[in-house]
C-alpha cells in the first residue's frame, strides 16, 4: 500500500452517535490499526441550526467506551488542525472563492421563493424531480446570467447568495469503490450542489473535501447512503487538480423485519438505537464491537469470537459485504453472554455491587463471588446477577405465575419429605453433591422422575422456575435459609 494510511471518522453532532455511526467508526479505526495508520476524529458542525448540546461529548465518550483510541482529533491535535469544522470557516471560503475563478462555481442570488417558483414552475410542466442544474441555471439569478457588474453591485452591498457547483451536462463521472467496484453516475442526474450557504458556512459537500484532502485522508469509509453524492466530490477533486483519496461505502444496516434500521424501526423491535443506550443498558464494550464487526464483513472462516486486537488483524475492505446486513439483536445477546462468561468473578464483582446497591443491596464479597460463576451460565446481561439472582440475598416474597405452574398436586408432599430428611444434615454435610443425593433417594421412594421435585424446590427457594443450578445454589443459601423458604412455599402453596 503506497503512502501512509490516514482514516477519518467524521460525525455531525446533532445527536447522540447512533449505532450505524459507531460502526463506521469501528472499521476506519479497524482499518487504520491494521495498516499501521492514523485514526481521525473530524467533527462536522457545519450546519449550526441542527447542532444538539452535549452531542460532540457523546461521540468522544462512545469511542472511548468501547476501546478506540483517537491519533488526532479535537482534543490531541496534529499538525492538520483544527478538527471542527466550524472553525475552519475562512479555508472554505477560500476554495470555494477559487472554483468561482476557475469557472467550475459560480454566486447565486435566488432567495428561497424565487427557487420553490422554479421547482413548481418545472413540476407543472411535466418533471418530477425538478433541480437546479446546467438546463435550469440559465434562467436563474447568478453570476452566469447576470452583467458583470450586477454581479459586482450586489456582492459589495452585502446582498445574501450561495455559491453553487457548476457541474457539466452531459458526463460520465466513474470511480472505484473499494467495497462495491466500478460505479458510474451521469451528471445530468445531479444538481448544482450549494458549496458555500448564505450564513457563511459550508455545505458537507465542500468542506468534506477540503479538509480530507488537507488532513491527507487516504481512504474515506463511510455509510452507503454518501455513495451518491460521491460524484460531486469527484467532481471538486478534478477541479482542485487533487488526487482523489480511496472511496469505500458500507453496506447499510438492515432491520429484522426488512428496510433500513430507522429510529423508529428500531424502537419498534426493541433494538437501542444510541451507543449512549448500551452503555446505560450495561452491555459488554466488546461483544457490541465483535457484534458490529460482523455487521456487513466476516473473516471468511467460521470464527465468531475476536477481541478487538484480532479485529485488527484480520479486518480487510474487499471482504466487506454490498448488501444490507441485518441487525440481529439475539446474536448480540449471545456475544454478549459468551464475554460476561469469559471474565473472572474479581472483575465483575465491582461492576454487580454498583447495581447490587441500586437494587438496595450490599452484598458481602466472598458471598457474592460465589454466587457469580454459579450464575454465569445463565445470565445475558450484568444486571441479570442482581435481578435474576436477588433470592440469594432475600426470601422470595411472591412466586411468580410461571413458576406457581409448575407446583403440582403432589409438590408439597414431595417437599415435604425431602425438607425432614435435610433437616437433619449438619452444617457440614449440607453440600452439593450430598442434597443431590437425598434428591435421588426422594423421587425413586416415590416412584417419581427428577422434575417432579426439583421444580417445586426451585420455586420454593428463588420464586423462580429457572436460574442457576439447583444443589449449589442450596449449598450457598445454608441450611437455615433452604429450610425455611421450603417451609414457606409448603404453607403458601400447599
Amino acid at each position: 500500500m503506497e503512502g501512509s494510511v490516514r482514516v477519518r471518522f467524521a460525525p455531525s453532532p446533532t445527536g447522540f452517535l447512533h449505532i450505524g455511526g459507531l460502526r463506521t467508526a469501528l472499521y476506519n479505526y479497524l482499518f487504520a490499526k491494521g495498516n499501521d495508520g492514523t485514526f481521525v476524529l473530524r467533527i462536522e458542525d457545519t450546519d449550526q441550526s441542527r447542532y444538539v448540546e452535549g452531542a460532540e461529548e457523546d461521540i468522544k465518550e462512545s469511542l472511548k467506551w468501547v476501546g478506540m483510541d483517537i491519533d488526532e482529533g479535537p482534543e490531541n491535535s496534529g499538525d492538520v488542525g483544527p478538527y471542527r469544522q466550524s472553525e475552519r470557516k475562512d479555508i472554505y471560503e477560500e476554495y470555494a472563492e477559487q472554483l468561482v475563478e476557475q469557472g467550475n462555481a459560480y454566486y447565486a442570488f435566488d432567495t428561497p421563493e424565487e427557487l420553490d417558483q422554479m421547482r413548481e414552475r418545472l413540476k407543472k410542466s411535466g418533471n418530477p424531480s425538478p433541480k437546479y442544474d446546467a438546463i435550469t441555471r440559465m434562467s436563474m439569478k447568478n453570476s452566469l446570467t447576470l452583467p458583470e457588474e450586477e454581479v459586482e453591485r450586489k456582492l459589495e452591498e452585502g446582498e445574501e447568495y450561495v455559491i453553487r457547483l457548476k457541474v457539466p451536462r452531459r458526463e460520465n463521472i466513474r470511480f472505484e469503490d473499494e467495497v462495491r467496484g466500478f460505479v458510474s453516475f451521469e451528471s445530468k442526474g445531479l444538481d448544482d450542489q450549494v458549496l458555500i450557504k448564505s450564513d457563511g458556512m459550508p455545505t458537507y459537500h465542500l468542506a468534506n473535501v477540503v479538509d480530507d484532502h488537507l488532513m491527507e485522508i487516504s481512504h474515506v469509509i463511510r455509510g452507503e447512503e454518501w455513495l451518491s453524492s460521491t460524484p460531486k466530490h469527484i467532481l471538486m477533486y478534478e477541479y482542485f487538480g487533487w488526487e482523489p483519496p480511496k472511496m469505500a461505502h458500507l453496506p447499510l444496516i438492515m432491520s429484522p423485519s426488512g428496510g433500513k434500521l430507522s429510529k423508529r424501526k428500531a424502537e419498534s423491535e426493541g433494538i437501542p438505537i444510541n451507543t449512549k443506550d448500551y452503555i446505560e443498558q450495561k452491555f459488554e464494550p466488546e461483544a457490541l464491537v465483535n457484534f458490529l464487526a460482523y455487521l456487513g464483513w466476516s473473516p471468511g472462516d467460521d470464527t465468531e469470537i475476536h477481541s478487538m486486537d484480532e479485529l485488527t488483524d484480520l479486518f480487510s475492505l474487499d471482504r466487506v459485504s454490498k448488501g444490507g446486513a441485518v441487525f440481529d439483536y439475539k446474536k448480540l445477546i449471545w456475544y454478549n453472554e459468551h464475554y460476561l462468561r469469559e471474565k473472572p468473578a474479581d472483575e465483575l464483582f465491582p461492576r454487580v455491587k454498583a447495581i447490587a446497591n441500586e437494587h438496595g443491596i450490599d452484598p458481602d464479597e466472598e458471598y457474592m463471588k460465589e454466587i457469580i460463576p454459579l450464575m454465569k451460565d445463565r445470565v445475558s446481561k450484568v444486571e441479570d446477577f442482581v435481578t435474576m439472582g436477588k433470592f440469594f440475598f432475600e426470601d422470595p416474597e411472591e412466586y411468580e405465575e410461571q413458576a406457581k405452574k409448575k407446583w403440582k398436586d403432589n409438590s408439597a408432599e414431595l417437599l415435604q419429605a425431602y425438607v425432614d430428611e435435610i433437616k437433619e444434615f449438619d452444617e457440614d454435610d449440607f453440600e452439593a453433591g450430598k442434597l443431590k443425593d437425598k434428591i435421588k433417594e426422594i423421587v425413586e421412594a416415590h416412584d417419581v422422575g427428577w422434575g417432579p421435585l426439583m421444580m417445586p424446590l426451585r420455586v420454593a427457594v428463588s420464586g423462580m422456575g429457572y436460574g442457576p443450578d439447583l444443589t449449589p445454589t442450596l449449598e450457598l443459601l445454608g441450611k437455615e435459609t433452604t429450610v425455611r423458604r421450603i417451609e414457606t412455599a409448603i404453607e403458601k402453596l400447599g
